[in-house]
């Protein structure tokens, strides 16, 4: 067997098949183009790669796992799916359930004896995988995202439905009601809203103490809870705790609002942070790689809003052409710390400064994470 890779994944699975032999970019010379040996693609390595292409028998880190996985439940969509993921693990884990894929955990170092395995799945992931289903597909809303991975919007969307395909009449989906056209053989429920969710699975929307974008997450979790137990945990939900950069609120030493969102790597996920705060001044930080993704649809958004835009990072020349186009205030700062250190001079007690990026942070940052604590630390170096 060969291992496309030589990450995290790649090396847990070295460690299952000890004779496997990895490859990356550097092995191109020792790569035999012609071999039928199974191949397993790490889910980063994107479609276009040498290896990928000249690859004939190519399975995902799933498919190997086809006959090892015990019942499991996929989530995934463009935003929510981590946190979908760690609510279902929190709600779920006293009943023999442990959380892996995207989440950071390769299927390789998952607990086979466990009884429910929970999956966070990318569309890198979904990209690969032509053999191996869930039981239970969570699917939140699918917006632009990784187009540049994909080659387009519908491609990334292809990968995204693609388990459908696969799906039997003794398997769930949950879906967005924009694809009940789709045809898949699976018990399907549609939604739109968070109130659809709470409807149909009967849960009481207001014994659940989330607001938007996690009130979603939380009865997605829950509703998959409904459907193994009949059950609804809602004193359990309620005591789940939020990750760092996600609408995480903190006010400086003049007690003055500061939203690190820094996980808000595309723009669906700015425009759910967005609308917590349209009541508000809003002085918004966005930028860095967005992945070629369409950013119209933000702009056409952010037109409803009282804010100004800081732009930082790789595609602030992009982003300054739509704001002209859509006649939006925007200052061109390059630097999170500029950003921060100018709306520090402005920001009142009365407004929100707001860091949603709508883009990735590898062109100036480690990380997400990298970025939102920076993030805090020039707030904190303005305000003191």
């Amino acid at each position: 067997m060969r291992i496309l890779g030589k990450g995290k994944t790649a090396l847990a699975i070295k460690e299952h098949y000890t004779n496997a032999i990895m490859y990356d970019d550097s092995d191109i010379d020792s790569f035999d183009i012609n071999s039928d040996e199974l191949t397993v693609v790490s889910p980063g390595i994107p479609p276009s790669n040498y290896l990928v292409r000249n690859s004939k028998n190519l399975i995902s880190e799933y498919d190997l796992f086809k006959d090892k996985m015990p019942f499991n439940i996929w989530i995934s969509g463009t935003n929510g799916k981590t946190t979908t993921t760690q609510m279902m693990q929190f709600i779920l884990e006293d009943r023999g359930s442990i959380c892996g894929g995207n989440i950071g955990t390769p299927l390789a170092k998952l607990d086979l004896k466990k009884k429910i395995w929970i999956l966070e799945t990318s569309s890198f992931t979904l990209h690969y995988t032509d053999i191996v289903k869930p039981n239970i597909y969570v699917l939140l809303p699918i917006s632009d995202d990784h187009c540049s991975w994909h080659g387009s919007f519908k491609e990334y969307e292809k990968s995204k439905l693609k388990p459908l395909d696969y799906m039997t009449k003794d398997d769930i989906s949950i879906v967005p009601s924009k694809y009940k056209d789709y045809k898949t053989n699976s018990k399907v429920y549609f939604y739109n809203t968070s109130t659809d969710i709470a409807n149909i699975f009967d849960i009481e929307k207001e014994r659940v103490d989330f607001q938007e974008p996690f009130l979603l997450d939380a009865l997605l979790a829950l509703s998959v809870e409904k459907l193994i137990f009949n059950k609804i945990s809602y004193e359990k939900i309620n005591n789940f705790i939020q990750d760092p950069h996600k609408l995480e609120e903190f006010r400086d030493s003049k007690n003055r609002l500061w939203i690190d969102d820094s996980k808000a790597t595309n723009l669906d996920a700015t425009v759910q942070a967005l609308k917590i705060y349209k009541d508000k001044k809003i002085y918004l930080i966005l930028g860095g790689d967005d992945k070629d993704a369409n950013l119209e649809p933000l702009f056409k958004e952010l037109i409803k809003y009282d804010l100004k835009i800081y732009a930082i990072g790789k595609n602030t020349d992009k982003l300054d052409t739509l704001s002209k186009k859509y006649n939006l205030k925007l200052e061109k700062k390059y630097s999170l710390e500029n950003a921060v250190k100018d709306i520090s001079k402005l920001l009142t007690t009365n407004s929100v400064s707001l860091l949603s990026p709508a883009a990735a942070s590898l062109d100036q940052f480690k990380s997400y994470k990298d970025r939102g604590e920076r993030f805090k630390v020039f707030v904190n170096s303005f305000t003191d």
